[in-house]
């Protein structure tokens, strides 16, 4: 199959300015000034990119893929992300993980969820473990996870200065994360340990600690919620001129806001401003996720769902509000996760690539056509393909 996609102007995210895109297959064939579609050849799928920016598909690392939540009782589990909410938001690319709930969500019903979501059109990986400590993985050991099973790409996302996690002490995390760095070394992948952060005034301090006691880089960790409220944000932006990575959740709600939250958006420009190359910084939706309201005394008082809608929703406040070119501000969804995760066929706009395009009106920034692994997914706004159940 071959798509031509004419007269649009590329970031790759890097400004390439006004290109043609030759789709064979799944890859991106050729990217050139000007492609002529060739006379008495084979049929060629032709679309007009004429006032449509065409971006890499963004990579949303963290979403429960399979529901999330269960802190209000059995009830309140959240639902199984459907395609089109990934494709209608431009996401080409998901990374699962459990959360909470390491008992009635198991790694097994992760990775079918995925391949599912594979075999629907889209790319999907998955993280092992939940929040608890000792991880219970697919397997029973997580460098065999990370080795042998192809969807697997790392750990997480493990909780820490949380109410809700299971207190993991420095070796107990120190241990996880040599573990994960060993399956990722044998395996070619990330093998990074995707780290819940909470509310506690711990903040990073148990990361900072293995970081500063063992031989373990601070690059092996993979911290998100890093904007859940102002002093673990500042605490982040320290971390991060360490060298460090720091991951924004993009799903909020108005009193999560109110009570100190800081917008994505807003999160991102303040931590360039202080001095944090953008590479180190990410957006993930927190999708499918419940999003719980406690009190004081860590009892539940509200709850909605995290929405992968969040995701670019977020990028766009960020060049719209903020003042942050486009080019950067995508890198947050697309080259950023791409080389944290070391996802080599995802992020960029380059020859050989895996056809992961988004076409974005000029105008309004929105999403117009969507393809994933070289399909239309998207077009004119509108999901073509739609999941097995919707």
């Amino acid at each position: 199959m071959l798509t031509l996609i004419q007269n649009g102007e590329v970031y790759a995210p890097e400004y390439l300015g006004k290109k043609d895109l030759l789709i064979v297959d799944n890859k991106i064939g050729f990217i050139e000034d000007k492609i002529e579609p060739p006379h008495q050849f084979v049929d060629i799928k032709i679309v007009d990119a004429t006032g449509k920016y065409v971006v890499p598909g963004f990579i949303d690392s963290h979403v429960h893929i399979m529901g999330g939540g269960g802190e209000g009782s059995f009830r309140t589990r959240t639902p199984e992300i459907q395609l089109t909410q990934a494709t209608l938001a431009g996401i080409t690319t998901l990374v699962g993980v459990i959360g909470t709930d390491g008992t009635t969500r198991t790694m097994a019903s992760l990775v079918a969820k995925a391949k599912g979501l594979e075999e629907e059109g889209i790319t999907c990986y998955v993280q092992t473990g939940s929040y608890q400590v000792p991880l219970k993985t697919l397997t029973g050991k997580i460098e065999d996870d990370i080795i042998l099973i192809d969807s697997i790409i790392g750990v997480g996302e493990v909780a820490i200065a949380d109410h809700r996690s299971s207190q993991p002490t420095v070796n107990e995390l120190a241990k996880i994360a040599s573990a994960a760095r060993i399956g990722g070394m044998l395996s070619g992948k990330s093998g990074i340990v995707n780290v819940h952060v909470g509310d506690s005034l711990d903040h990073l301090k148990l990361l900072e600690e293995i970081v500063d006691t063992t031989d373990i880089p601070i690059k092996q960790f993979y911290p998100t919620h890093i904007n859940r409220n102002a002093h673990l944000f500042e605490a982040g932006i320290q971390y991060a001129q360490r060298g460090g990575y720091v991951d924004f959740t993009t799903s909020t709600i108005p009193q999560f806001l109110e009570d100190g939250e800081v917008k994505s958006s807003k999160a991102l420009k303040r931590m360039i401003d202080a001095g944090v190359p953008v590479e180190q910084i990410t957006f993930t939706s927190d999708g499918q996720a419940s999003l719980p309201d406690f009190d004081g005394d860590g009892e539940l008082v509200g709850l909605q769902i995290g929405q992968v809608s969040s995701l670019y929703s977020s990028v766009k406040d960020a060049v719209l509000e903020e003042g942050i070119p486009l080019e950067v501000a995508l890198k947050v969804i697309t080259t950023n996760p791409a080389k944290i995760l070391k996802l080599k066929q995802k992020g960029h706009v380059v020859r050989g690539k895996d056809a992961d395009l988004v076409l974005l009106d000029k105008n309004t920034l929105e999403v117009n056509t969507v393809f994933a692994k070289g399909k239309t997914m998207v077009e004119n706004g509108k999901a073509i393909v739609k999941g097995t159940f919707e």
